[in-house]
């Protein structure tokens, strides 16, 4: 096992390399960081090569790429070269903006993991049921809402229902514009009654369209495993159903679900994107969003390299979880 995770992570850096290099030509074709600068009246040229001179940006790109690499390996990040804002340090602003899309996200797909493959499971077992049809349709309706919708309309009810608890002289629970500034404070009761009624809404929106999707993988991958002949066999020695499906079929039938869930990682920060901005959470959407609309190039190359790394990390998770899951992997 130790020798099949060292060779995925060798595979693993070859494969960042290329993705921060295709990442950072895009977004030095997306633009010239230094154009506003040039249109402000009384700005020379001379001002504007002594800045671009500063920054790098005059130099060819692969030149510009080794510089980015070389620092970034070393912890320096680059700084924010937006017109008109401070020179931020891109990773001390990537990495809180992360922390607070990470709350929302680890939980969010935790919780899909486990209702999806529950579900999934079930369905599968009392196939045709009124269970699996209600869980089939439920799925299919969360597959046909975007999320962006889904975060609406949830804090439209969630606005409501504030309102409710204000008219009955109770305090208002369900957050709906952004995590507490000051933390969560107080008492074990009041921080438990803040922390749930912030992340409810946020962590349902990016959770049902994942749990969805969980669902009927699951479901697909455990009906077909059930209907293998090995399950038939383990059946025919008299096995119990409990014995057949949790030691024999379930074990089995998680691998898609893996699959789906280290694929699912770029969608899943898209859905942060969209759920932050109707929440108002300043994490890794406010900071894409404010990265593309100033053209901030040292920005949005943290922002990429913080979802790609994310992405290649979830996928070595999953291959680390088959070769456990399925053992004929890592010895292939």
């Amino acid at each position: 096992m130790i020798r099949y995770i060292i060779r995925r992570l060798l595979i693993s850096i070859p494969i960042l390399l290329v993705g921060t290099f295709l990442s950072f030509v895009l977004v030095a074709s997306l633009g010239d960081p230094l154009s506003e600068l040039r249109a402000k009246p009384g700005v020379t040229e001379a001002d504007v090569q002594a800045l671009a001179q500063s920054l790098g940006v005059d130099k060819p790109i692969l030149v510009r790429y080794w510089d980015w690499l070389t620092s970034f390996v070393q912890g320096d990040w680059g700084t924010s070269v937006a017109l008109g804002q401070a020179r931020a340090d891109v990773y001390t602003v990537v990495t809180d903006a992360l922390w607070v899309t990470a709350q929302l996200v680890i939980f969010a797909q935790l919780l899909a993991l486990v209702l999806g493959v529950a579900v999934g499971v079930l369905a599968a077992v009392r196939q045709y049921s009124i269970f699996d049809y209600t869980a089939t349709s439920l799925a299919f309706l969360a597959f046909s809402m975007p999320v962006f919708c889904v975060a609406i309309i949830l804090k439209s009810y969630g606005i409501q229902f504030n309102n409710l608890l204000t008219s009955m002289g109770a305090d208002r629970w369900l957050t709906t514009a952004g995590p507490p500034t000051g933390g969560f404070s107080g008492g074990f009761g009041e921080v438990i009654f803040k922390y749930s009624g912030t992340f409810l809404l946020p962590t349902l929106s990016l959770m049902l369209i994942s749990f969805a999707a969980y669902s009927r993988f699951q479901r697909a991958s455990m009906l077909e495993t059930l209907h293998s002949d090995y399950v038939r066999t383990a059946r025919a020695k008299g096995l119990s159903q409990g014995r057949v499906i949790f030691r024999h079929a379930f074990r089995n039938a998680l691998i898609p679900v893996v699959t789906l869930a280290a694929l699912n990682v770029g969608q899943v920060f898209t859905g942060a994107i969209m759920t932050e901005q109707v929440f108002g959470w300043n994490g890794m959407g406010s900071v894409l969003v404010s990265a593309v609309r100033q053209y901030d190039p040292n920005m949005l190359m943290g922002w990429l390299v913080v979802v790609a790394i994310s992405v290649v990390v979830f996928n070595l998770v999953a291959d680390v979880l088959y070769a456990y899951l399925d053992p004929r992997i890592r010895l292939g």
